[in-house]
């Protein structure tokens, strides 16, 4: 499946990304709860940042271990899996704005262009440049 690009807010777009997993199903964080609102729009504003569970977990008034299992059974993926999917979305509408890979990575949030290639692959099942080539052919 090559997922569509859309931008970093756009949560839709963002799970069906999470979605390309067969037989898994999520909900949408706007559905997750109270605990976790807060958490979820911090990941959303600060995702080029480093975001640690403890502060999720402080914002969420839970404790880390039980944030961690509320996140996930409530949006349906890890918080650092979450992080990752908003990093690789917005890298997608960057990489696609002409900006390079090595500017993309750190602009969104991994540590340089190897980190970012790791995550786009194994989130989109393609390589950057790979995802490039097939939007320039209208593939994507």
């Amino acid at each position: 499946m090559i997922p569509a690009t859309v931008s970093a807010g756009s949560m839709p777009g963002l799970m069906r990304l999470v979605q390309s997993a067969p037989g898994e199903s999520y909900v949408l964080p706007s559905e997750a709860g109270e605990p976790l609102t807060r958490a979820l729009d911090f990941i959303e504003q600060h995702f080029v940042e480093p975001v640690s569970l403890a502060q999720l977990a402080e914002l969420s008034a839970l404790s880390v271990s039980r944030f961690a299992t509320v996140f996930r059974q409530r949006v349906g993926v890890s918080p650092y899996k979450y992080l990752c999917l908003l990093r690789v979305r917005r890298a997608q509408t960057l990489l696609l704005e002409g900006i390079p890979g090595s500017v993309v990575a750190v602009e969104v949030g991994f540590f340089d262009q190897s980190h970012l290639a790791r995550h786009f692959k194994r989130l989109c099942g393609m390589t950057p440049s790979v995802f490039l080539r097939r939007a320039q052919t209208g593939g994507v």
